[in-house]
């Protein structure tokens, strides 16, 4: 008997953001700013700000309210995927 591990509660495109959150937060010991996020996917300030509301909502991310950098993964590391 195989047993298949759990399907992610997310998105392709949300995956590669929380794979960038866990791996920018690894380099640089801290969390990435929503700019960081915009540089890397190339993507305009607010379709980053709509995908960190979105993965909050979805319980996959958990923020401070009015502290910077305060980004933290909800989900175990080893269900990311590979950043692309």
């Amino acid at each position: 008997m195989s047993i298949t591990p759990p399907r992610p509660r997310f998105t392709p495109r949300q995956g590669q953001y929380l794979a960038f959150i866990y791996a920018y937060s690894r380099l640089h010991r801290r969390s990435p700013a929503e700019a960081d996020m915009q540089r890397h996917f190339e993507v305009s300030p607010p379709t980053v700000h709509q995908m960190v509301l979105t993965l909050e909502r979805a319980g996959l991310i958990r923020r401070q309210a009015r502290v910077a950098r305060s980004i933290e993964l909800m989900i175990p590391p080893e269900q990311l995927p590979i950043l692309r």
